[in-house]
């Protein structure tokens, strides 16, 4: 791919609004689509607030005029990727509506294009199934959130997704100041968020289990096991304290870990109760302040404590 890459970005809430943010600051000139003109009204305004947050915390030089003079709108999702090198799709986590999404956009793009997904855990090949034509142009390219301040990018291939069409995309990822985590092969949930969804299992079964408060454990995790982690990976850790060490403690602990195969019925009780999360007013803690403001202040300690690690991007 040339220096400016031709960036189609489908879906425009959050994540595709975060994702034009990071391709067009970087130079790429970005087309967002979507089906409804008053989503891409409110990503002229996430864009807007994206563009604050990054200037304030000192991430990167750009304002949101020049974001913007570098992103078209439109609801013609056909034209919006007819000219693109790079088509990233952001819509829900629907493995009907994406496989439909993209049948249509691998008509519609060029054939030379690359057509990635920012899906959080499907399988990339069961999103390409009814798309064979463009299975080896499909590729899974899962951003994590805010996609303008968190530093890695997931590649994902598909067991038909040609080595060159992920040699390519890791090089345009490379071109945003972002580190790519290319996988060795397809598998639901990625890196990320079985790792997530494993310590989330772990920390709502010590709760289910009377062993501590739903305040104990997200701060041990928040202010204890993450603050650690920001600096060092557990492969890492294991080898700082000694392998030996883990082996021993391991055989003891394993045994005792949560290994259920379904969600905690903690889940369906709040789901139950209208306590859906921060939306609601409420989840597992109340709230009085509205998601955006919840979401702001995460954004903006994630952005401080990337400066505080040396970690800033540079435009």
């Amino acid at each position: 791919m040339s220096s400016q890459t031709t960036v189609s970005v489908v879906g425009s809430g959050t994540m595709g609004a975060g994702l034009a943010v990071q391709f067009a600051r970087h130079g790429h000139p970005v087309t967002l689509v979507d089906h409804r003109q008053s989503n891409l009204d409110d990503a002229i305004e996430r864009i807007v607030d994206a563009a604050e947050l990054l200037s304030k915390e000192s991430c990167a030089e750009t304002t949101a005029e020049a974001l913007l003079e570098r992103i078209e709108f439109t609801l013609d999702r056909e034209a919006g990727v007819s000219s693109a090198e790079l088509v990233v799709e952001s819509v829900s986590e629907d493995l009907a509506v994406k496989r439909e999404l993209f049948r249509s956009i691998g008509e519609a793009a060029p054939d030379t294009a690359i057509l990635a997904s920012n899906t959080s855990g499907l399988r990339i090949t069961d999103i390409a199934a009814g798309a064979e034509r463009y299975a080896e142009r499909i590729v899974g390219c899962h951003w994590w959130n805010p996609p303008y301040i968190m530093p890695l990018v997931e590649l994902v291939p598909g067991e038909e997704t040609s080595d060159a069409t992920v040699d390519e995309l890791e090089s345009l990822v490379k071109s945003v100041d972002r580190t790519p985590i290319r996988l060795q092969r397809d598998a639901a949930g990625f890196v990320w968020n079985r790792i997530q969804f494993a310590v989330l299992r772990e920390c709502i079964h010590i709760v289910d289990e009377g062993i501590a408060s739903v305040e104990a454990v997200d701060a041990a995790v928040r202010d204890g096991y993450a603050l650690r982690t920001a600096t060092v990976g557990p492969f890492e850790t294991v080898d700082i304290s000694g392998v030996d060490l883990f082996e021993t403690i391991g055989e003891e602990l394993y045994p005792e870990l949560s290994a259920r195969q379904t969600p905690s019925e903690r889940f369906d009780e709040l789901l139950t109760a209208g306590r859906e999360g921060v939306d609601a007013g409420a989840g597992f803690y109340d709230y009085d302040e509205s998601l955006e403001t919840v979401v702001h202040r995460r954004d903006r300690k994630i952005a401080r404590l990337r400066n505080a690690l040396g970690a800033t991007d540079e435009q």
